[in-house]
């Protein structure tokens, strides 16, 4: 299926959340709930979604799950949105085969994260990429890069040796490596997306065409205006939307795992009736429960 987002320059939209997997209070995988949510974030400003990456709880579904969600996300608003399936683990095979049943489903595209844990060399994440890429057809790629998580920095020539793929036409990048993002935009035909919301602002200054966001499950509009904005060369009023958008970025960013925090603000927005996350995550507290209420509450997003 092809993204109805999907330009040259930017393969997905501006503005992609990574989506929560909802489950119910007792931890199963809550599909009408996904469909609502998908509905809700696609209303409210977003261009795509990513399902089952690392805000997405992936670690604890299973490949069955993860396609029963994908079919849920893609017939609620594939029609509307770019859906975007993660498919990266530490297991090449797995990856292959979860890349080929979201091909099949018919993702709009796969977000492939380096393989975390084993902290394989360089060579071996060019052959991990190189198999996923052929496991997805033609589907288009984005890669992922979040050393944060994975230990291992894709290097340049990684990049470079993915970027000959033709599939491959994106880069999340959650490196903090701001100096790095003209190096990519002028050596290489990858379309760049913030993957840290408190660089958002920095990244689009830097040439990111885009976000793949947490906050952007609450605020996608506000992304969507920062980049009107920086799209205008009003740099002022760009500024001025990041610095209001900081305190909600912290509360959310902050004081536990996305994935938490994400669930806590669209339940007290009454997005989500359950905000249950599966071990080894465990349900937000209390302190951080009324942090994320308070800083919603001053965004003028909870009365």
């Amino acid at each position: 299926m092809t993204s109805p987002y999907a330009t040259d320059s930017v393969p997905f939209g501006r503005v992609l959340t990574a989506m929560v997997t909802p489950f119910t209070p007792d931890g199963a995988l809550d599909l009408k709930a996904a469909e609502k949510l998908a509905t809700y974030l696609v209303d409210n400003g977003n261009d795509g979604l990513v399902v089952s990456g690392t805000t997405g709880e992936s670690p604890t579904t299973t490949g069955e799950e993860d396609g029963r969600l994908l079919e849920v996300v893609l017939n609620a608003v594939g029609d509307r949105a770019s859906v975007v399936a993660g498919v990266g683990t530490n297991d090449t095979r797995h990856s292959v085969e979860l890349a080929k049943a979201a091909t099949e489903i018919g993702a709009h595209g796969l977000l492939l994260v380096t393989p975390y844990y084993s902290k394989p060399p360089q060579a071996g994440i060019q052959a991990h990429i190189d198999a996923v890429v052929a496991a997805g057809g033609d589907t288009p790629v984005m890669l992922y890069d979040v050393p944060g998580r994975t230990v291992t920095k894709l290097s340049n020539e990684t990049l470079l040796a993915a970027d000959r793929h033709e599939q491959v036409v994106a880069i999340k990048d959650a490196t903090a490596d701001l100096a790095r993002a003209s190096w990519i935009a002028n050596e290489t035909s990858l379309a760049m997306y913030s993957g840290d919301d408190v660089l958002n602002l920095a990244w689009f200054a830097s040439g990111a065409v885009g976000v793949v966001s947490v906050v952007g499950h609450v605020a996608a509009g506000a992304y969507q205006d920062m980049l009107d904005a920086l799209g205008r060369g009003d740099l002022a009023q760009a500024q001025a939307i990041s610095n209001r958008m900081n305190p909600l970025v912290e509360a959310i960013m902050g004081h536990a795992p996305g994935a938490i925090s994400a669930k806590v603000a669209l339940r007290l927005l009454g997005v989500l009736d359950s905000d249950k996350v599966r071990l080894p995550l465990s349900q937000a507290e209390d302190e951080t429960v009324e942090i994320i209420r308070q800083a919603l509450r001053d965004a003028g997003l909870l009365s």
